[in-house]
C-alpha cells in the first residue's frame, strides 16, 4: 500500500510514520513524505476549502500513485482530487476535515476520516489558564514587573484586585468534549458552574440553564465552547454582553466567529467587562490596526490552545488507526458519511 504522510511542523511526519507502523504491524508500506509549512506559515482558504496550507501543486506531485494520505493541513481541493485517481482514503489529523472538499471526495469514491477529540484535554486546560490569567491579571502583572521593573502595589488594592473562581458563577456555552472537561475542572475549584447547550441531553457538571439569556444574567465569567455554525455566528454580541453582570470576564478558546469582537472591545472600554481572554479570532492572524491589539485588559494568544505535544501524538495515532481499519477492510471509526 502506497501511503503519503503529509505532515507539518506540529504533527510531524516522524510521528505519522511511527503511528502507521504501530497500527499496521507486518503490513508492507511504501511510505513517502511531504512536509507542509504550517504553523510557521498560517493556514487559510485554498481553492474551495476553508483551512489548509497553500500547497496544491506540491501535493499533486506527491500524491502520484498514492492510495492513502495522512495529513493535517494538505489542501484536498477538487483540483487535487482530480489529479489523484489512485487515492482512496484521506485520514485527517484534525477534529474536522475542513481542509477537504468532502463532496468532491465522495463523488470520486475517496473516504475521508478525521480525529475528533484529539485536542480536547489540551484546549480545556488552556481555557482554564486563560480564565485564571484574565481573572487575576497575570500577564499584565508579569509584563509590568519583567519589562518595566515596576513592583506595582495597585494590584493589591480592592478596586484592582481580581476575582477568584471559588463561589463565582461561571457560565459555559457548549458542553462537548472541551466544555465538559472545563466544567469538571471549574467545579473542582469550587466555581458555581452553569451550562447552556440545547444539543446535549443528560446530566452536566453544575446547573443547566434553560436559555442563553438566563445563563448570561448570572455569569461573572463566561467561557465559549460551542462549534461555529452559520446559525450561531456572532452569537455573543453587544446585546448578550450587556446582559452579563457589570465587571464580568469573557473567555473564548473555541472559534472566533462566535464572538463580536467590536462589541467585546466596546464592553471593555465601558467597564461592562473587567477583562477578557481570546485564543481564536474571526480573522487570523489578527490584522494590523485591529482594536484587539490596543484594548486594555485583554489577554491575547495566537490560537495555541491545542498546541501540546500530546495532541500531535494523539492526532497521528487516531489517523493511523483509521488507516489500519482501512487496510483490514473494517469500517472506519470516524468518517464522513
Amino acid at each position: 500500500m502506497k501511503v503519503l504522510a503529509a505532515g507539518d511542523h506540529f504533527v510531524r511526519n516522524s510521528l505519522i510514520s511511527a503511528a502507521l507502523h504501530r497500527a499496521l504491524p507486518g503490513v508492507p508500506l511504501e511510505l513517502t513524505e511531504l512536509t507542509l509549512p504550517w504553523p510557521l506559515t498560517p493556514f487559510g482558504p485554498v481553492g474551495e476549502v476553508a483551512e489548509a496550507s497553500d500547497a496544491e501543486d506540491e501535493l499533486i506531485k506527491a500524491l502520484d500513485g498514492v492510495e492513502v494520505c495522512v495529513t493535517q493541513m494538505a489542501p484536498f481541493t477538487e483540483r487535487v482530487l482530480d489529479a489523484s485517481p489512485a487515492l482512496r482514503l484521506i485520514a485527517v489529523c484534525r477534529g474536522g476535515p475542513v481542509n477537504v472538499n468532502a463532496a468532491a471526495a465522495r463523488a470520486r469514491g475517496v473516504r475521508v476520516c478525521y480525529a475528533p477529540g484529539r485536542n480536547a484535554a489540551s484546549t480545556a486546560e488552556f481555557t482554564v489558564g486563560l480564565i485564571l490569567s484574565a481573572l487575576r491579571r497575570i500577564p499584565e502583572a508579569h509584563l509590568s514587573l519583567a519589562l518595566e521593573g515596576d513592583w506595582d502595589g495597585s494590584y493589591y488594592t480592592y478596586e484592582h484586585a481580581g476575582l477568584e473562581l471559588e463561589d463565582t458563577p461561571v457560565g459555559l456555552v457548549g458542553y462537548g468534549a472541551v466544555g465538559s472537561r472545563v466544567a469538571r475542572v471549574l467545579s473542582a475549584f469550587g466555581a458555581e458552574v452553569e451550562v447552556y447547550d440545547p444539543f446535549v441531553r443528560g446530566d452536566v457538571h453544575g446547573m443547566r440553564a434553560k436559555s442563553l439569556e438566563a445563563l448570561l444574567t448570572r455569569s461573572r465569567v463566561l467561557t465559549l465552547h460551542a462549534r461555529l455554525t452559520p446559525e450561531n455566528a456572532g452569537m455573543i454580541g453587544a446585546h448578550e454582553l450587556a446582559l452579563l453582570p457589570r465587571g464580568a470576564v469573557v473567555v473564548n478558546a473555541a472559534r472566533g466567529g462566535l464572538l463580536d469582537t467590536d462589541a467585546l472591545c466596546d464592553a471593555l472600554d465601558s467597564g461592562q467587562l473587567s477583562a477578557a481572554a481570546l485564543d481564536t479570532y474571526a480573522e487570523e492572524p489578527i490584522p494590523a490596526g485591529s482594536r484587539l491589539l490596543s484594548t486594555p485588559r485583554l489577554v491575547l494568544t495566537p490560537h495555541i490552545a491545542g498546541a501540546s505535544r500530546a495532541v500531535a501524538h494523539k492526532a497521528a495515532a487516531i489517523a493511523a488507526a483509521e488507516v489500519g481499519r482501512y487496510a483490514r477492510g473494517e469500517e472506519p471509526a470516524h468518517a464522513l458519511d
